[in-house]
Protein backbone atom coordinates (compact mmCIF):
# COMPACT_ATOMS: atom_id res chain seq x y z
CA UNK A 1 0.00 0.00 0.00
CA UNK A 2 1.57 2.90 -0.89
CA UNK A 3 1.88 5.03 2.62
CA UNK A 4 2.87 7.73 3.81
CA UNK A 5 4.96 8.05 7.64
CA UNK A 6 4.88 11.70 8.91
CA UNK A 7 6.66 12.42 12.71
CA UNK A 8 9.64 10.11 12.86
CA UNK A 9 10.22 10.37 16.48
CA UNK A 10 10.91 7.87 19.17
CA UNK A 11 7.99 5.76 18.43
CA UNK A 12 7.70 6.91 14.49
CA UNK A 13 10.83 6.11 13.31
CA UNK A 14 10.82 2.33 14.04
CA UNK A 15 6.68 2.40 13.36
CA UNK A 16 7.73 3.22 9.87
CA UNK A 17 10.30 0.73 9.82
CA UNK A 18 7.93 -2.05 10.44
CA UNK A 19 5.41 -0.65 7.53
CA UNK A 20 8.27 -1.28 5.12
CA UNK A 21 9.59 -4.51 6.43
CA UNK A 22 5.66 -5.44 6.00
CA UNK A 23 6.51 -4.46 2.37
CA UNK A 24 4.43 -1.63 2.06
CA UNK A 25 5.70 1.92 -0.06
CA UNK A 26 6.45 3.91 2.37
CA UNK A 27 7.62 8.06 2.29
CA UNK A 28 8.81 9.87 5.25
CA UNK A 29 8.71 13.78 6.07
CA UNK A 30 9.69 14.63 9.55
CA UNK A 31 10.42 18.02 11.06
CA UNK A 32 14.30 17.55 11.10
CA UNK A 33 14.81 16.69 7.57
CA UNK A 34 18.36 14.81 8.38
CA UNK A 35 16.51 12.32 10.77
CA UNK A 36 14.15 11.51 7.85
CA UNK A 37 17.37 10.89 5.38
CA UNK A 38 18.74 8.75 8.08
CA UNK A 39 15.24 6.73 7.94
CA UNK A 40 15.71 6.51 4.45
CA UNK A 41 19.17 5.29 3.95
CA UNK A 42 18.14 2.73 6.91
CA UNK A 43 15.20 1.05 5.35
CA UNK A 44 14.75 1.97 1.31
CA UNK A 45 11.62 4.32 1.61
CA UNK A 46 11.75 7.85 0.19
CA UNK A 47 12.50 10.94 2.29
CA UNK A 48 10.94 14.72 1.67
CA UNK A 49 11.19 17.71 2.56
CA UNK A 50 7.50 18.87 1.87
CA UNK A 51 4.55 17.05 3.95
CA UNK A 52 2.59 17.56 0.46
CA UNK A 53 4.95 15.55 -1.35
CA UNK A 54 5.39 13.00 0.95
CA UNK A 55 1.76 12.44 1.00
CA UNK A 56 1.30 13.01 -2.85
CA UNK A 57 -1.35 10.25 -4.22
CA UNK A 58 -0.40 8.01 -0.97
CA UNK A 59 -3.53 5.76 0.12
CA UNK A 60 -2.96 6.23 3.34
CA UNK A 61 -1.02 8.47 5.57
CA UNK A 62 0.22 7.80 9.15
CA UNK A 63 0.83 10.22 11.85
CA UNK A 64 2.69 10.22 14.85
CA UNK A 65 3.65 14.05 16.17
CA UNK A 66 2.90 16.15 19.19
CA UNK A 67 0.08 17.32 20.01
CA UNK A 68 -3.61 18.49 18.93
CA UNK A 69 -2.19 21.78 17.13
CA UNK A 70 0.27 19.57 15.39
CA UNK A 71 -2.05 17.37 14.42
CA UNK A 72 -4.42 20.17 12.84
CA UNK A 73 -1.61 21.33 10.83
CA UNK A 74 -0.36 18.30 9.10
CA UNK A 75 -4.12 16.97 8.03
CA UNK A 76 -4.55 20.68 6.62
CA UNK A 77 -1.62 20.23 4.39
CA UNK A 78 -1.91 16.04 3.38
CA UNK A 79 -5.90 16.18 2.76
CA UNK A 80 -5.48 17.99 -0.53
CA UNK A 81 -2.35 16.19 -1.48
CA UNK A 82 -3.39 12.64 -0.67
CA UNK A 83 -5.36 10.17 -2.80
CA UNK A 84 -9.21 10.65 -2.97
CA UNK A 85 -10.56 8.17 -0.57
CA UNK A 86 -7.59 7.57 1.03
CA UNK A 87 -7.38 7.06 5.18
CA UNK A 88 -5.43 9.32 7.69
CA UNK A 89 -4.04 7.06 10.92
CA UNK A 90 -3.36 9.31 13.76
CA UNK A 91 -0.88 7.77 16.09
CA UNK A 92 -0.58 11.06 18.18
CA UNK A 93 -1.81 11.20 21.53
CA UNK A 94 -4.80 13.66 21.17
CA UNK A 95 -7.98 15.42 22.61
CA UNK A 96 -11.15 13.99 21.42
CA UNK A 97 -12.36 17.06 20.24
CA UNK A 98 -9.70 17.28 17.49
CA UNK A 99 -9.89 13.41 16.82
CA UNK A 100 -13.67 14.66 15.88
CA UNK A 101 -12.53 17.82 13.75
CA UNK A 102 -10.18 16.17 11.66
CA UNK A 103 -12.51 13.35 11.12
CA UNK A 104 -15.45 16.17 9.95
CA UNK A 105 -12.58 17.90 7.74
CA UNK A 106 -11.80 14.55 5.91
CA UNK A 107 -15.30 13.56 5.46
CA UNK A 108 -15.80 16.86 3.93
CA UNK A 109 -12.55 16.07 0.88
CA UNK A 110 -14.02 13.08 0.49
CA UNK A 111 -11.18 11.10 2.73
CA UNK A 112 -11.00 9.16 5.89
CA UNK A 113 -9.68 9.64 9.27
CA UNK A 114 -8.79 7.25 11.90
CA UNK A 115 -7.69 8.63 15.49
CA UNK A 116 -5.30 5.86 17.01
CA UNK A 117 -3.34 6.23 19.68
CA UNK A 118 -1.01 3.76 21.08
CA UNK A 119 0.15 1.86 23.99
CA UNK A 120 3.17 -0.04 24.85
CA UNK A 121 5.84 2.85 24.81
CA UNK A 122 9.13 2.90 22.94
CA UNK A 123 9.96 -0.65 23.15
CA UNK A 124 6.40 -1.80 21.74
CA UNK A 125 7.46 0.09 18.76
CA UNK A 126 10.69 -1.09 18.43
CA UNK A 127 9.22 -4.62 19.06
CA UNK A 128 5.82 -3.83 16.88
CA UNK A 129 4.17 -5.04 19.86
CA UNK A 130 2.06 -1.85 20.09
CA UNK A 131 -1.89 -1.65 21.47
CA UNK A 132 -3.63 0.45 19.04
CA UNK A 133 -7.03 2.34 19.78
CA UNK A 134 -8.99 3.11 16.99
CA UNK A 135 -11.97 5.31 16.30
CA UNK A 136 -13.36 5.79 12.63
CA UNK A 137 -15.27 4.31 10.36
CA UNK A 138 -15.90 0.99 10.22
CA UNK A 139 -14.90 1.38 6.26
CA UNK A 140 -12.14 3.28 6.70
CA UNK A 141 -10.42 0.94 9.35
CA UNK A 142 -10.82 -2.18 7.26
CA UNK A 143 -8.87 -0.25 4.95
CA UNK A 144 -6.52 0.90 7.66
CA UNK A 145 -6.05 -2.56 10.19
CA UNK A 146 -3.83 -4.77 7.86
CA UNK A 147 -1.11 -2.02 7.60
CA UNK A 148 -1.62 -0.80 11.37
CA UNK A 149 -0.93 -4.58 12.15
CA UNK A 150 2.66 -4.30 11.08
CA UNK A 151 3.67 -2.93 14.28
CA UNK A 152 0.45 -3.95 16.43
CA UNK A 153 0.24 -6.55 18.61
CA UNK A 154 -3.58 -5.49 19.79
CA UNK A 155 -5.51 -3.20 17.70
CA UNK A 156 -9.44 -2.91 17.84
CA UNK A 157 -12.19 0.21 16.70
CA UNK A 158 -13.69 1.33 19.89
CA UNK A 159 -16.62 3.65 18.18
CA UNK A 160 -17.03 6.55 16.14
CA UNK A 161 -14.60 9.61 15.61
CA UNK A 162 -12.77 10.41 19.42
CA UNK A 163 -13.66 6.90 21.01
CA UNK A 164 -9.30 6.16 20.43
CA UNK A 165 -8.44 9.17 21.61
CA UNK A 166 -11.23 8.43 24.79
CA UNK A 167 -9.65 5.09 25.47
CA UNK A 168 -6.17 6.29 25.49
CA UNK A 169 -7.59 8.56 28.40
CA UNK A 170 -8.77 5.50 30.63
CA UNK A 171 -5.32 4.18 29.99
CA UNK A 172 -3.60 6.72 30.86
CA UNK A 173 -5.93 7.56 33.94
CA UNK A 174 -5.24 3.59 35.31
CA UNK A 175 -1.48 3.95 34.82
CA UNK A 176 -1.21 7.32 36.70
CA UNK A 177 -2.80 5.20 39.92
CA UNK A 178 -1.17 1.69 39.49
CA UNK A 179 2.04 4.26 39.21
CA UNK A 180 2.06 6.27 42.35
CA UNK A 181 0.46 2.65 44.61
CA UNK A 182 3.53 0.99 43.18
CA UNK A 183 5.73 3.89 44.37
CA UNK A 184 3.86 3.70 47.99
CA UNK A 185 4.22 0.08 48.07
CA UNK A 186 8.11 0.13 47.37
CA UNK A 187 8.68 3.14 49.24
CA UNK A 188 6.79 1.65 52.50
CA UNK A 189 8.81 -1.61 51.82
CA UNK A 190 12.12 0.16 52.33
CA UNK A 191 10.77 2.02 55.49
CA UNK A 192 9.43 -0.94 56.63
CA UNK A 193 13.04 -2.89 56.71
CA UNK A 194 11.86 -5.40 54.19
CA UNK A 195 13.93 -6.99 50.86
CA UNK A 196 12.17 -4.77 48.32
CA UNK A 197 12.97 -7.84 45.52
CA UNK A 198 11.66 -10.70 47.93
CA UNK A 199 8.61 -8.92 48.53
CA UNK A 200 7.51 -8.12 44.74
CA UNK A 201 8.67 -11.99 43.77
CA UNK A 202 6.14 -12.76 45.96
CA UNK A 203 3.26 -10.12 45.51
CA UNK A 204 3.45 -9.97 42.01
CA UNK A 205 1.95 -13.93 41.64
CA UNK A 206 -1.13 -12.66 43.44
CA UNK A 207 -3.96 -9.72 43.09
CA UNK A 208 -1.09 -7.11 43.01
CA UNK A 209 0.44 -8.00 40.14
CA UNK A 210 0.18 -5.42 36.86
CA UNK A 211 2.66 -4.79 33.87
CA UNK A 212 4.05 -1.44 35.76
CA UNK A 213 4.94 -4.23 38.84
CA UNK A 214 6.68 -6.44 36.29
CA UNK A 215 8.57 -4.13 34.17
CA UNK A 216 8.84 -1.30 36.57
CA UNK A 217 10.07 -1.96 40.24
CA UNK A 218 13.40 -3.06 39.92
CA UNK A 219 14.84 0.04 38.52
CA UNK A 220 12.73 2.33 40.93
CA UNK A 221 13.78 0.12 43.38
CA UNK A 222 17.31 1.38 42.14
CA UNK A 223 16.65 4.93 41.44
CA UNK A 224 16.83 4.19 38.03
CA UNK A 225 14.58 6.97 35.94
CA UNK A 226 16.29 7.62 32.91
CA UNK A 227 14.33 5.56 29.58
CA UNK A 228 10.85 4.82 29.14
CA UNK A 229 7.85 7.58 28.58
CA UNK A 230 8.85 10.86 30.08
CA UNK A 231 7.13 12.88 32.80
CA UNK A 232 6.26 15.28 30.50
CA UNK A 233 4.74 13.15 28.11
CA UNK A 234 2.48 11.76 31.23
CA UNK A 235 1.38 15.39 32.31
CA UNK A 236 0.49 16.58 29.05
CA UNK A 237 -2.06 13.11 28.77
CA UNK A 238 -3.36 13.77 31.68
CA UNK A 239 -4.02 17.03 31.01
CA UNK A 240 -6.31 16.07 28.23
CA UNK A 241 -7.80 13.19 30.40
CA UNK A 242 -9.04 15.97 32.93
CA UNK A 243 -9.95 18.60 30.40
CA UNK A 244 -12.03 15.99 28.89
CA UNK A 245 -13.63 15.05 32.36
CA UNK A 246 -14.42 18.43 32.78
CA UNK A 247 -16.04 18.45 29.96
CA UNK A 248 -17.98 15.38 30.43
CA UNK A 249 -18.65 15.50 34.10
CA UNK A 250 -16.28 12.12 35.01
CA UNK A 251 -14.78 12.77 38.77
CA UNK A 252 -10.88 12.12 38.50
CA UNK A 253 -9.36 12.50 42.34
CA UNK A 254 -6.25 10.33 41.89
CA UNK A 255 -5.65 11.08 38.59
CA UNK A 256 -5.96 14.97 39.89
CA UNK A 257 -3.63 14.18 42.56
CA UNK A 258 -1.02 12.19 40.20
CA UNK A 259 -0.78 14.69 38.24
CA UNK A 260 -0.15 17.23 40.78
CA UNK A 261 3.01 14.63 42.19
CA UNK A 262 4.45 14.62 38.94
CA UNK A 263 4.79 18.29 38.70
CA UNK A 264 7.01 17.93 42.10
CA UNK A 265 8.73 15.24 40.17
CA UNK A 266 9.09 18.38 37.37
CA UNK A 267 10.49 20.72 39.66
CA UNK A 268 13.48 18.49 41.71
CA UNK A 269 14.75 17.84 37.61
CA UNK A 270 12.71 15.08 36.72
CA UNK A 271 10.64 16.35 33.42
CA UNK A 272 12.22 13.68 31.23
CA UNK A 273 12.53 10.90 33.68
CA UNK A 274 10.33 7.94 33.26
CA UNK A 275 7.26 8.03 34.51
CA UNK A 276 8.44 5.43 37.43
CA UNK A 277 10.20 8.41 38.99
CA UNK A 278 7.45 8.92 41.49
CA UNK A 279 8.79 6.77 43.45
CA UNK A 280 11.87 9.82 43.77
CA UNK A 281 9.57 12.36 45.28
CA UNK A 282 8.54 10.10 48.27
CA UNK A 283 11.74 10.19 50.20
CA UNK A 284 12.38 13.72 50.11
Amino acid sequence: MKTAFIGLGVMGYPMAGHLRAAGHEVSVFNRSPEKAQRWAAEHGGAAFDAIENAVAGCELVVLCVGNDDDVRGVVARALPAMAEGGVIVDHTTTSAVVAREMAELAAQSGRFFIDAPVSGGQAGAENGALTVMCGGTEAAYAEAAPVIEAYAKMQKLLGPAGSGQLTKMVNQICIAGLVEALSEGIHFAKKAGLDVNAVVEVISKGAAQSWQMENRYKTMNEGKFDFGFAVEWMRKDLSICLAEARRNGASLPVTAVVDNFYSEVEAIGGKRWDTSSLLARLPR
